[in-house]
């Protein structure tokens, strides 16, 4: 890393963000808070963050020409999720300062890079299988067990290139509706709760995590986070020792987010990681000294660190689709932090804004509070 990477960015200088997003835009508007503009490339004129930025440019990822004059208007790049093109990450890298570098990127996009990744550092995962035309799906039902998952290698989310398997009579059924030609088989765990860890590693190599949260899904999109996770300390730290360990192996400079499951037994393994902001760190915005998406800034600006200490108990829940209609109830509540993200089309299961619930510290953290608070937001 030069020198010039390593010099923090001075107000006015601008934020070049791949992708349109909620997540865009959150980073654009912790990004101005901090005095910089932010430029966003994006597929659509009124995207998420286009409506925040400074600057939007709006083309196709790998439109050469629209590259060129995003770089000409940024002083660093970063990403608001990781389905960028391989060959666009690597070409911006060679145009201007890339937080975080094109490899982390790589490893993220791929099942089968990042799990490879992770358990040749000694991090443990469920286990899984290579599924292709070289590696057979009754192979990998051996390595998994009887029951697992199918998963798209690339490109897959929120429940989407997803298939589940229950013996050898689903296997065809399985592999078709997955419909790819390289994909990763993954054993179910028999879990406690799942949770997530939100790490920052700045461009002097200092590491920042966010607190243990707990999430709960619901039909394969998180519902709701959880803050802190109701776990014990021994498996908080187990949690927050892994992402720390991944952002370090990566030699990050930016965020990642981790998500892990808790067996019954007590083992930590890491199921997903994501080099950006991520679903399960909205909570920050409202209940910590310093949100996911200013430490983002922050990391990405040579800045140092803000402090992520938690100063209120939090409950975020996503608005999917039509939930969103519930605004203005929601809105009338004076507790609720309502988040909407600007989102022309209401589709099922498309994530539309979110709100979380504060609670003091001192509040008992149980099953009774969390339900109190869902019934709130509702």
């Amino acid at each position: 890393m030069n020198g010039k990477e390593l010099r923090p960015l001075a107000p006015g200088a601008t934020v070049g963000i791949m992708g349109g997003g909620q997540l865009g835009r959150m980073i654009a508007l912790s990004a101005a808070e901090l005095g910089y503009r932010a430029a966003t490339f994006c597929e659509g004129p009124d995207d998420p963050a286009a409506q925040v930025c400074h600057h939007a440019v709006v083309a196709a990822y790998d439109d050469q020409l629209a590259l060129e004059q995003f770089t000409s208007l940024v002083d660093v790049v970063t990403f608001e999720f990781e389905n960028i093109p391989a060959g666009t990450a690597s070409w911006l890298s060679a145009k201007s300062v890339v937080r975080p570098n094109p490899e982390i990127l790589a490893i993220a996009q791929d099942r089968i890079l990042e799990k490879t990744f992770l358990n040749d550092a000694g991090i443990e995962t469920a286990p899984w299988a290579e599924l292709s035309e070289d590696h057979g799906t009754e192979a990998a039902l051996k390595k998994i067990g009887k029951n697992g998952l199918f998963k798209t290698a690339r490109f897959g989310y929120d429940g989407k290139g997803q298939a589940a398997v229950h013996g050898k009579a689903e296997l065809d059924a399985a592999w078709r509706a997955v419909g790819t030609t390289r994909a990763v088989a993954e054993g179910f765990v028999d879990f406690e709760c799942e949770i997530s860890v939100i790490v920052a590693r700045g461009a002097d190599g200092e590491i920042s995590c966010f607190e243990v949260v707990e999430n709960q899904h619901a039909r394969h999109i998180l519902d709701t986070t959880i803050a802190p996770a109701r776990i014990n300390a021994e498996i908080a730290d187990a949690a927050i020792a892994i992402a720390k360990k991944i952002a370090t192996s990566l030699s990050l400079v930016g965020l990642i987010a981790v998500e892990m499951f808790v067996t019954k037994d007590g083992r930590v393994l890491v199921n997903e990681i994501a080099p950006r902001p991520h679903n399960s760190g909205h909570w920050t915005i409202d209940a910590c000294v310093t949100s996911q998406f200013e430490q983002l800034v922050r990391a990405v600006c040579g800045l140092p660190l803000g402090a992520p200490r938690r100063h209120s108990n939090a409950v975020m829940r996503n608005l999917i689709g039509e939930d969103v209609d519930r605004w203005p109830q929601i809105a009338a509540d004076p507790e609720n932090k309502l988040h909407i993200y600007g989102k022309g089309e209401t589709r099922p299961g498309r994530k539309m804004g979110h709100v979380t619930r504060l609670f003091p510290l001192s509040a008992e953290w149980e099953f009774g509070t969390i339900d109190a608070a869902k019934l709130a937001m509702s």
